[in-house]
């Protein structure tokens, strides 16, 4: 009886009785950090080469509060050691993207080596690594993962790696200066243009029109 009510409490994310209400929500986590955490995730890609297709995987970290997106690295063949230059590269301390970062999320993948947590550490970014199976605690990575799937790379076949790369930058330009983001009360988070309510409507393409964007100019 007692294993079944913990087994349907920690279902539920409920904590046991003598620990309720002392930890603090994640959520409340989040908000408290806005500015200091980022979070960080994978998604693969199938890329059409002279070889045959070969799976690519992409690293990317996000600003949870600005939604700023920063591709980290794009390989075909993920090691701790391409993991370890990527850390040196987040957190170099002339344009490493986690300069002024404490923390960030991750999910348990076995690339976060200990090499990629000491590297980190030095530059004062700890790791919070998430539960097995939590992908809500990840939530605005996984929702960026979702509209780069959904909004372009679903609808494109890359031929190459450089290929790729181009689509994803271009993505990413699209995502920060003309899509607008609900989380954000459905603004555009770094819009690119001065806009005019009576100014003449034009449309931006990108990737021969698969990512569009419509905006007045101004006078």
């Amino acid at each position: 009886m007692r294993s079944t009510i913990q087994r349907i409490l920690k279902e539920h994310g409920i904590e046991p009785a003598p620990l309720r209400g002392r930890t603090m929500p994640w959520k409340t986590f989040l908000k408290a950090h806005w500015g200091a955490i980022a979070a960080a995730d994978f998604f693969s890609v199938e890329v059409l080469t002279r070889g045959g297709p070969v799976r690519y995987l992409v690293l990317f970290v996000i600003d949870l509060k600005t939604r700023r997106v920063h591709i980290a690295g794009v390989t075909s063949q993920a090691d701790g050691t391409w993991m370890a230059q990527i850390a040196r590269n987040l957190t170099d301390a002339v344009a490493g993207p986690l300069r002024g970062y404490r923390h960030l999320i991750v999910d348990r993948d076995p690339l976060y080596t200990a090499q990629v947590q000491s590297l980190l550490a030095v530059a004062g970014v700890s790791l919070l690594q998430l539960p097995p199976s939590s992908p809500n605690l990840n939530a605005y990575a996984e929702r960026f993962v979702r509209s780069i799937k959904q909004e372009c790379l679903r609808q494109v076949i890359p031929l190459g790696e450089r290929h790729l790369r181009i689509v994803i930058r271009e993505f990413v330009e699209h995502y920060h200066s003309e899509r607008n983001h609900q989380g954000l009360g459905n603004v555009i988070p770094f819009p690119s243009a001065v806009t005019s309510p009576d100014g003449r409507v034009c449309r931006r393409e990108r990737l021969g029109g698969l990512l569009n964007f419509y905006e007045r100019k101004a006078a």
